[in-house]
């Protein structure tokens, strides 16, 4: 017997061959997600809404708020669901007629894309441009000669004992000056210092030589850290002074964060491979640490002996 479609035989009088089934077929698109109309943004929206998720508070974060201000100027408060190639080639063009630096220029493209991957990860914008890094030029790396130090130290030590030792820590340590006002006296252990809030994110614990030990021994007292006393105002306003005391006033290059290329440079001098002295700077990448190889010079004076002998 043959089975109709239905599992029933044939009405009577209705042959048997050929067997006829009738399909009843329905589409269904593959994409069965719920289409959601993403709203436009200003940059300054996106900015206010995720700035302190991406950013710890401290230095770097109030840095990435210019930056991402003066982007959203330049943007002239455009909204936008998909911030396209053609404005970010323009907001780079307009930086550069500013008289940014291809190395600014990367810093604050670097706080636009983070801020914009983020976006567009929580379903703010879609579809990203391409950030291309720009070629930067390696300029002259200024830090401190032994005698530059001594005199430095000695007008701000004559000013204020707790910026001499805190100036003290940044030369021997190479740490910059946020991470060091921002220790607490349980980061100091074991004659190490570990420094937890770094631009980074990635912590790191370099040894303390004699003379560090030496001017973090204090009294505790109600003090957080070492160097709790100080903000980054008071000391620069310290540092300004001192300087221009001891006729360096005209070099824009004496500031902070010069201690800490004396610590590098001084390293490398000293015959410190750059692979350590990127893990002691705490550098993400070789590449950063590379800017000081050029004074490992002792490092070559075997290549003489080798061309002299042909």
């Amino acid at each position: 017997m043959t089975i109709s479609p239905a599992g029933m035989p044939p009405p009577p009088g209705e042959s048997i061959f050929p067997v006829r089934f009738q399909y009843d077929l329905s589409y269904a698109s593959a994409d069965h997600g719920i289409k959601r109309l993403v709203k436009e943004h200003s940059l300054n929206n996106l900015t206010a809404q995720y700035i302190s998720i991406l950013w710890d508070e401290g230095s770097h974060k109030t840095n990435v708020r210019s930056f991402l201000g003066e982007i959203g100027e330049i943007l002239s408060g455009e909204r936008f669901s998909v911030f396209t190639q053609v404005m970010l080639d323009s907001v780079i063009g307009t930086l550069r007629e500013r008289g940014n630096s291809n190395a600014t220029i990367n810093r604050k493209m670097a706080a636009l894309s983070k801020l914009l991957r983020k976006a567009c990860k929580m379903g703010d914008i879609y579809n990203l441009p391409e950030f291309r890094r720009q070629k930067e030029r390696q300029g002259r790396i200024r830090f401190l000669e032994a005698e530059e130090e001594q005199r430095l130290f000695s007008a701000i030590r004559a000013r204020c004992e707790d910026s001499y030792r805190l100036s003290v820590f940044l030369v021997d340590t190479g740490c910059r000056l946020g991470e060091a006002i921002g220790l607490n006296w349980n980061d100091l252990q074991d004659s190490r210092s570990t420094f937890w809030l770094t631009k980074s994110g990635r912590s790191r614990t370099v040894p303390l030589t004699a003379r560090v030990k030496e001017v973090i021994q204090i009294p505790h007292g109600r003090l957080k850290g070492p160097f709790a006393m100080h903000t980054q105002v008071r000391f620069r306003a310290i540092w300004n002074e001192a300087k221009a005391e001891v006729g360096l006033g005209s070099d824009d290059q004496v500031v902070p964060h010069i201690l800490r290329h004396t610590c590098a440079s001084r390293l490398v001098r000293g015959g410190i491979d750059i692979r350590r002295v990127q893990i002691w700077l705490g550098h993400q990448t070789l590449s950063m640490t590379m800017r000081y190889a050029h004074l490992a010079t002792n490092d070559l004076d075997s290549c003489v002996a080798v061309l002299e002998r042909n």
